[in-house]
């Protein structure tokens, strides 16, 4: 019963050390609300928006992936409101992983801190692939920079295919735009979380000015017609696409009725990742019962309203069976433009903009979930069960060998990973640790009623459950291939946890 092992909230926040005091917990207190909000802002919008709504509309969806933004926003904020309770009971780095160790014990806090490695290095990953295709088509499509044969083979990895300027096709060698942009925010995360925060703010700014601005152009010049993917029925259903049917634009249907917004949603979910990370730097909080809760309810709110309106304003612009590229949102602004009547000159001053908001929008995702993954990492070194990554640079205060060794290997594999995989495989990981965090609430309802509760879930007996339940029925509707890659990764992490972690687990040794 020692894999059961559980930590007590008290020895939990004592390890941490006094919010007012770094010298305990080593890490620097410096984040407030603001900064936690702009986190959770920075985390949620980024690939969801500007690569993976195209993809999902054009393969599964259908205009009907408003539909699986809204299931996804639901879900998500039964998922927050959990997040929110748990981080200000347990206010302390690692997130889920810390949560677990609470309330369900040593072996299933290893699996959900793996989980998490799944979730945030992986979904670095997949955002970096993404910022590399926007930056090719900055470079190529919008300033009209043709490249060497090298440096096209350099924008893709090996198990893609790119593109030559006379047509030709080849295998890619190596993405260097993907390992370059995670190899600088590795960098400026390893600086402090101050210069990390004042990087993110900026982009966030910068992004969601630029988002703001494309729901004002697009709403004008939407085209209702473009909505109607299954003309033989009517009122919201007319959105989802029928199996097996050609639409109106005489295009043979890749989605496949409601299945295809189940699937869409499991899909988009990848795009609501980064709240959860908020709750990762709690030790960098000033206050963080108050200022957790906070971060992570407002930045999800806020986000989750911007993207159903980005996705009715893409789909209403462009048909949906245009937006399967890996720059959709600039397939829009072209749209937009070309609707409006204005010259080519304005068009490629937008789409410069729109493109250049991508790259920002992109890295400062990038930023949040490298800073998550550190952070679990860090707590389950603190806890024994990973070796070296406790160990924090006395000048900068940060955890600098998880930050290093995070950033190699993300860089590695954003340099040779396909979107495709990568972008699946984080959704089902992230889905994983929610289920695991909504379990959490009503078990501590019952064996620590009396724990002190700065936020509490609304109707706890009831969002806690369906948080659960809805994140296992959109797990349900992912690819099979990607359930298999979920079970191979959690192998591997019980072969590390039984022939180390188990070894040097601290709570094991003082009992």
């Amino acid at each position: 019963m020692k894999l059961f092992l559980k930590k007590s909230i008290h020895q939990l926040v004592h390890e941490a050390g006094d919010p007012l005091d770094e010298s305990r917990g080593g890490l620097k207190r410096h984040l407030t609300a603001l900064h936690l909000t702009m986190l959770g802002v920075g985390g949620v919008i980024g690939a969801g928006i500007f690569s993976i709504t195209g993809t999902a509309a054009a393969n599964y969806a259908g205009p009907a992936i408003v539909y699986s933004f809204i299931i996804g926003g639901v879900l998500c904020c039964f998922a927050g409101f959990c997040y929110s309770e748990m981080a200000s009971m347990v206010p302390v780095s690692g997130s889920a992983y810390s949560y677990a160790y609470v309330t369900l014990g040593e072996l299933i806090a290893w699996i959900i801190g793996w989980d998490l490695v799944l979730e945030y290095a992986v979904g670095a990953v997949t955002v970096s692939v993404a910022w590399s295709g926007y930056f090719y088509s900055l470079i190529y499509k919008t300033w009209g920079i043709h490249m060497p044969d090298l440096l096209v083979q350099l924008t893709k990895g090996p198990f893609e295919m790119v593109t030559f300027p006379d047509g030709r096709m080849g295998n890619g060698i190596w993405n260097l735009p993907a390992s370059l942009v995670i190899t600088f925010v590795s960098v400026v995360l390893y600086r402090g979380i101050r210069e990390s925060t004042k990087l993110n703010n900026i982009i966030v700014a910068i992004k969601v000015t630029i988002i703001v601005a494309f729901i004002i152009l697009g709403w004008a010049v939407i085209d209702q017609a473009n909505w109607i993917a299954n003309p033989a029925v009517s009122g919201l259903a007319a959105l989802v696409p029928p199996e097996g049917m050609y639409d109106r634009h005489g295009t043979m249907v890749k989605a496949f009725g409601w299945p295809g917004v189940l699937t869409g949603a499991g899909i988009v979910f990848f795009a609501y990742i980064g709240f959860d990370a908020v709750s990762t730097a709690a030790q960098e909080t000033v206050n963080p019962k108050r200022d957790l809760p906070i971060g992570i309810l407002v930045s999800l709110a806020v986000c989750t309203v911007l993207y159903i309106l980005m996705a009715l304003v893409m789909t209403g612009v462009v048909p949906y069976t245009q937006l399967g590229v890996p720059d959709p949102v600039a397939v829009g602004i072209d749209r937009i433009v070309e609707l409006r009547g204005w010259g080519a000159p304005t068009r490629a001053i937008f789409t410069t903009l729109v493109k250049l908001g991508a790259l920002a929008g992109l890295t400062s995702v990038i930023l949040v979930l490298l800073l998550g993954q550190t952070r679990v990492f860090y707590a389950m070194s603190r806890d024994g069960l990973l070796p070296w990554f406790d160990s924090v640079h006395t000048k900068f205060h940060t955890p600098h060998i998880a930050t290093a060794a995070t950033g190699v290997v993300v860089a590695i594999a954003g340099g040779l990973m396909p979107l495709e995989i990568v972008g699946e495989l984080c959704s089902i990981g992230t889905l994983l640790a929610f289920v695991l965090v909504c379990i959490g609430i009503p078990i501590l309802r019952k064996t620590a009623p009396d724990a002190p509760r700065t936020f509490r879930v609304p109707a706890a007996w009831f969002v806690a459950p369906a948080g659960a339940l809805a994140c296992v029925w959109v797990m349900s509707g992912l690819p099979l291939d990607t359930w298999m890659r979920l079970i191979v990764w959690l192998a591997i992490g019980f072969v590390i946890y039984f022939t180390y972690g188990i070894k040097h687990s601290k709570l094991r040794k003082s009992k």
